[in-house]
């Protein structure tokens, strides 16, 4: 926690805003989809773990949504060497393939989760899965948590990724229904473990049939990219739509030149 500058993370905030705008489409929130964040104990938030934009997705909603908190991660140490700047804003090494690498994640997340004003994202299936993988398999750690935070908030969160109309991929994303800790502990750890998968899962099918019907009624842009293809076609279309005295709207669906 040392590590982690304030400074750097508005820094990789405002990059990752930037560098996602450039290369995505839109990031949205279902409108069903917005978490119920607590006013006092710490916050873990559990993802499936679709793509390597999780990683972007994760920074940015930590901002946006929970911007009272200090976020922290849990990342692949070896990745972590590579892509070191990641734990100057909040991600630490852990590897989840082994016994003490699972000490590690536990020993690490007991001492961010001791603060009520921090919050751990965690990719509870540890490994790149599809969205309609079923089982999610979750890692077991991630049912361990509420042992050492039993004031934790535990909150789902649903990824997905789409390309609907335009050139740049959506990315969706639903929070599901938030657990406190204690009630979770009520539980022993298998059930405990089913409960949060059954939670996710729920949170995932529902976030699903809205990125399939296609209406962008059923989000909230959260941000938007540039629409259209670019480069000579839109510039064309530019031209002729500035001849014509017409507005130019570069997306799919804009007024056709």
């Amino acid at each position: 926690m040392a590590r982690r500058s304030p400074l750097i993370h508005r820094f990789m905030v405002s990059t990752f805003r930037r560098y996602f705008t450039r290369h995505m489409n839109a990031l949205r929130i279902a409108a069903w989809g917005l978490p119920s964040v607590p006013q006092t104990g710490p916050v873990i938030v559990y993802s499936n773990h679709p793509a390597w934009w999780d990683a972007a997705v994760y920074i940015l909603a930590a901002d946006h949504f929970l911007a009272s908190h200090e976020s922290y991660a849990p990342i692949d140490a070896a990745m972590l060497k590579q892509y070191g700047i990641f734990g100057r804003i909040g991600g630490f090494g852990v590897d989840l393939d082994s016994p003490r690498g699972a000490a590690d994640f536990l020993r690490t997340s007991a001492e961010i989760l001791s603060s009520p004003t921090r919050a751990l994202w965690v990719t509870a299936q540890g490994r790149f899965s599809d969205v309609r993988e079923r089982p999610l398999g979750l890692k077991p750690g991630v049912a361990r948590l509420p042992e050492i935070a039993p004031d934790c908030t535990v909150i789902p969160l649903a990824i997905e990724y789409g390309f609907w109309l335009e050139r740049g991929a959506e990315a969706f994303l639903a929070f599901g229904k938030p657990m406190h800790g204690r009630d979770l502990l009520d539980l022993a750890r298998p059930a405990r473990l089913e409960r949060l998968e059954a939670e996710l899962a729920t949170t995932l099918d529902r976030l699903s049939a809205d990125v399939q019907s296609r209406d962008p009624a059923r989000f909230r842009a959260m941000l938007e990219g540039r629409a259209g293809v670019g480069g000579i076609y839109d510039g064309w279309r530019r031209i002729m739509a500035t001849v014509r005295g017409r507005a130019f709207d570069s997306s799919h669906e804009g007024r056709p030149s």
